[in-house]
C-alpha cells in the first residue's frame, strides 16, 4: 500500500487520468442499463428471433429492405415509429428486434419503442452490416 501512495504522489497526472477514465466508464455503464433496450450481436438475434413471441422490425430504406433482410422481418420506416398508432401497440406485447442497415439508427428507433410502452426491446449490433459478415441468411421477398 506505501508503493501505491508513492506512485501517487510521483504521478498525479497519471493517476487523475486514471480516476477520470473510470469515472466515465461507470457512467456509460449506468447510462448503458438505463436506456430501457439491449444491444445483442447476430448468434443472440438468432436465439431471439427464434421464440415465439418475436417480431424483428427492420427500419432500413424500401431499397436496402428489397436488396435482403432477415427472414419475416417486418419494414416499419422512423416515420411510421414516431406516430404511434395499432402497429405499434401490437409490438408492445412481444419481444421486438430492431435492425437497419449498420446499427445506427436502430438505437433511436429502440428508445421510440420504449418511450411507446414497448418492454423487451433489442438492437441488432452492426445492423444487416454484420449480419451479412457473419453469413446469415437473408430473404428478398
Amino acid at each position: 500500500m506505501s508503493q501505491f501512495l508513492e506512485f501517487a504522489r510521483n504521478h498525479p497526472l497519471l493517476i487523475g487520468g486514471f480516476l477520470v477514465a473510470l469515472v466515465l466508464l461507470v457512467i456509460s455503464e449506468i447510462a448503458r442499463h438505463m436506456r430501457g433496450y439491449q444491444e445483442i450481436g447476430p448468434s443472440l438475434a438468432v436465439q431471439r428471433i427464434n421464440r415465439q413471441d418475436n417480431v424483428v422490425v427492420d427500419i432500413s430504406s424500401a431499397a436496402d429492405f428489397n436488396k435482403g433482410h432477415i427472414l419475416a422481418a417486418r419494414h416499419l420506416p422512423m416515420s411510421q415509429l414516431s406516430g404511434g398508432g395499432p402497429e405499434i401497440e401490437k409490438l408492445a406485447a412481444k419481444a421486438v428486434l430492431v435492425v437497419c442497415k449498420n446499427g445506427q439508427t436502430a438505437h433511436q428507433a429502440a428508445a421510440r419503442l420504449v418511450k411507446m410502452g414497448c418492454k423487451d426491446v433489442a438492437v441488432l449490433k452492426g445492423g444487416m452490416s454484420q449480419w451479412q459478415a457473419d453469413n446469415f441468411p437473408l430473404s428478398k421477398s
